[in-house]
């Protein structure tokens, strides 16, 4: 399994749950060292404010549940959200 299988899946269900447009999701990681990875994500415009939501919370809980994911792993996971 490659590393952050499991935080992309994770954050790839969750966001194409919210948007209108779950086709145009993709999910890129990239490794920032031995341990830690970014889940970069980028959906279409229209979509981006569902996703970010009122005041970050959405966006903060995508967050919150891709650590998780992450430390199943045995990694430092983090999320960005990319126009």
């Amino acid at each position: 399994m490659a590393k952050g299988e499991i935080v992309k899946s994770v954050v790839g269900y969750l966001v194409g749950e919210i948007v209108d447009n779950p086709d145009q999701v993709t999910i890129d990681i990239v490794e920032e060292g031995d341990d830690e990875i970014v889940a970069e994500v980028r959906c279409a415009k229209p979509d981006m404010g569902r996703v970010i939501g009122r005041r970050g919370r959405v966006a903060r809980a995508i967050r919150t549940l891709a650590q998780a994911a992450g430390e199943e792993e045995g990694l430092t996971a983090s999320v960005e959200f990319v126009d």
